[in-house]
């Protein structure tokens, strides 16, 4: 035995050439493939890359989120328009406010006015009551201490009704004036005229106004004791008496004088009317 013979080779084994020609045709189809693969991306490149992306679906949780977002929106876009109807109605109400400032300045300016003009119509009224004295004065005079006198009958001749009344009211004379009184403690003017005609059977309206126009106007040159005088125009008089006769009237004055007998030129009456 040689004394190398126990010892490997290093030297590769050879292969046989099936197994080289088996790898070469491997190589060579992988190489075939990359050719093919680089030459159909070399023409997918020279083309335009048309991509389709599709929108993801909306999960619950996100239309969820959608539909309170929505109504938020909702809220606030109500809320905006109750303020705007609130600031509408606050501009109205002052708007109308306004108007009727203006409104009631307007009938205040009126009502002074009417009050002025009624003021002065009143003392035109007693200018006219002051000229009237002159001619009634001399006539009040005699009759205060005359029976008879100014074209009047004395309460001594009254007669019948007439006498029923005066002799009322002049028993009446001392008693207090109190504003709407009608006896008989207590009388204003025109409850003491109604109270006397009641004691005749006769029914007068309550108030001096109506009173003024309850029968037939006489002249203040022709009065009979009985006549009612009044004081202001027919129809708007605002105080009302009783002739007694002699240039003489009863009447429930104010609340200083109470009910008093006074000659005609005390207070010289604008007119009067018969009713008996």
């Amino acid at each position: 035995m040689s004394h190398t013979a126990h010892i490997r080779s290093h030297r590769k084994p050879r292969r046989s050439a099936s197994t080289i020609a088996m790898r070469t045709g491997v190589a060579g189809g992988v190489l075939s493939t990359l050719a093919v693969a680089g030459a159909s991306g070399a023409a997918h490149a020279a083309e335009p890359v048309t991509q389709t992306l599709e929108l993801p679906t909306l999960t619950a949780d996100l239309a969820a989120q959608v539909a309170q977002s929505a109504d938020v929106t909702q809220q606030a876009a109500a809320s905006y328009q109750l303020q705007a109807e609130r600031d509408a109605a606050a501009a109205k109400a002052a708007k109308q406010a306004k108007a009727d400032l203006a409104d009631a300045k307007k009938k205040a300016a009126e009502a002074k006015k009417k009050a002025e003009e009624a003021a002065r119509k009143e003392a035109a009224e007693r200018a006219s009551r002051t000229a009237e004295r002159t001619t009634l004065s001399a006539s009040a005079d005699t009759g205060s201490s005359s029976a008879t006198g100014g074209g009047s009958t004395s309460t001594s001749t009254a007669t019948g009704s007439a006498a029923a009344v005066v002799s009322f009211v002049q028993a009446q004379v001392g008693k207090a004036y109190v504003s709407g009184a009608t006896g008989p403690s207590a009388y204003d003017c025109s409850g003491l005229v109604q109270a006397a005609f009641k004691q005749v059977g006769i029914s007068l309206p309550r108030v001096s106004q109506a009173q003024s126009t309850a029968g037939t106007q006489v002249g203040l040159d022709n009065l009979q004791p009985g006549d009612i005088l009044y004081w202001g125009g027919a129809g708007s008089a605002y105080h009302v008496g009783v002739y007694v006769g002699g240039g003489m009237f009863v009447g429930a004055q104010n609340s200083s004088t109470g009910v008093v007998e006074k000659p005609l030129s005390y207070d010289p009456p604008s007119g009067a009317v018969r009713v008996l």
